[in-house]
């Protein structure tokens, strides 16, 4: 078990990590924020023995990863317009913004893995591990959401 300084050092270590992993999962900020408090009980109840820090951040994606899923079980599941939550962000230049919206544009089968493999830095294997999908499936899905990426940037499609 945890002790209260271990947890609020983890708690605000990975928050963010949680919230934007839930809100690329969901794309509600109110879902996110609901999944993010779940996910953060279940750390701080949990009567675990955590190896390292490490063992502690792929626990929690994996477990924010499954409240996602049961999320989307809920008939009471909320969906918000991304622009919403995008006008309160402050992106460092337009281009930041026009990624964001055309990330967040995607299906959630490559919104997901973008995040785990470019802002959380897990290989393929770790994020097929992660989510439960061969890996050459999380390669597929990364080569085809760059092409698509790519389009919906201007580029030519892959």
């Amino acid at each position: 078990m945890l002790t209260e300084e271990q947890f609020s050092y983890l708690a605000k270590k990975y928050m963010d990590t949680v919230f934007r992993l839930a809100l690329h999962y969901t794309k509600s900020r109110s879902e996110s924020d609901d999944i993010t408090q779940e996910v953060l009980l279940k750390l701080y109840r949990a009567d675990k023995a955590f190896e390292s820090e490490d063992h502690v951040r792929h626990w929690l994606i994996r477990v924010t990863v499954n409240e996602c899923k049961r999320a989307f079980l809920s008939p009471w599941k909320r969906t918000e317009p991304i622009e919403d939550y995008a006008e309160q962000l402050a992106f460092k230049t337009p281009e930041h913004s026009e990624l964001f919206h055309a990330v967040m544009a995607l299906p959630q089968k490559y919104r997901v893995p973008l995040f785990l493999h470019y802002y959380e830095g897990y290989q393929t294997d770790e994020i097929a591990a992660l989510l439960h999908r061969p890996a050459s499936t999380v390669r597929n899905q990364l080569r085809d959401a760059r092409g698509k990426l790519k389009e919906a940037l201007g580029g030519e499609p892959v």
